[in-house]
C-alpha cells in the first residue's frame, strides 16, 4: 500500500492536468496513468518544476538511449526500486535492447557478455552509488567514448534516478500494471 496514493483524475486541477494528460514514447499511456506521476501530483509545483528537467534526461538528452537505459537500469537495481526498475524494463524493450541484456544489468559491470564500454557505463553507476563520485580509471575510460556533454549528463542522469529511487522507494510508489519488480 503506498504511502501517499496517487492522485485521482477526478482532483487534477487546470494546471496540472495538461502535464498529466501528456505522452511519453516507452510509457504505458498518459503520465498520469503511471503511479509515479499521479502520485508526485499531489505537490504540484514541485511536479512541474521537475518534469522538463526529467524530460531533457529521459527523452532530449545527448547520450544515446541504449547507455542512458543502461545507467538507468542499474541505478534503479543498486537503489532497490522495484518501480524505476519496472518502468525502465518497459522504456528500455521499446528503445529496442533485448530481453537477456536487460536482466544482464541486475548482474553488473563483471558480468560475461559486455563489451568493456558497456561495463564501464556499467561501473560508472556503481560507483557512484557507491562513492558519489566517479573513479580517475573510470572516467579516463568513459573520456574515452564521450564528449564533455555526455561526461556531464551521465553524472546528473544517475544522480538524479538515485533521487528517484529514494522518493520512489520512501513514498512506496506501487507498481502500475503490467510492470515488473527487481529480479
Amino acid at each position: 500500500m503506498p504511502r501517499i496514493p496517487p492522485l485521482p483524475e477526478s482532483e487534477w486541477d487546470e494546471k496540472t492536468a495538461p502535464a498529466l494528460q501528456a505522452r511519453t514514447p516507452g510509457l504505458r499511456g498518459r503520465l498520469g496513468d503511471n503511479n509515479i506521476f499521479s502520485t508526485l501530483a499531489r505537490h504540484q509545483r514541485l511536479l512541474r518544476a521537475w518534469l522538463p528537467f526529467g524530460g531533457v534526461l529521459l527523452a532530449r538528452g545527448v547520450l544515446p538511449a541504449r547507455e542512458r537505459e543502461l545507467l538507468i537500469l542499474r541505478t534503479g537495481y543498486n537503489c532497490s526500486s522495484a518501480y524505476e526498475w519496472g518502468q525502465h524494463v518497459r522504456i528500455s524493450e521499446a528503445t529496442g535492447m533485448e530481453r537477456e541484456e536487460i536482466l544482464r544489468v541486475a548482474r553488473g559491470p563483471e558480468a560475461e557478455g559486455w563489451t568493456p564500454a558497456d561495463a564501464t557505463l556499467l561501473r560508472a553507476a556503481d560507483e557512484l552509488h557507491a562513492d558519489a563520485k566517479i573513479s580517475e580509471r573510470t572516467w579516463a575510460a568513459l573520456s574515452e567514448d564521450h564528449d564533455e556533454r555526455q561526461l556531464i549528463e551521465l553524472a546528473m542522469l544517475v544522480g538524479h534516478y538515485h533521487m528517484l529511487a529514494y522518493a520512489l522507494n520512501s513514498l512506496e510508489v506501487e507498481l502500475d500494471d503490467g510492470l515488473e519488480g527487481l529480479p
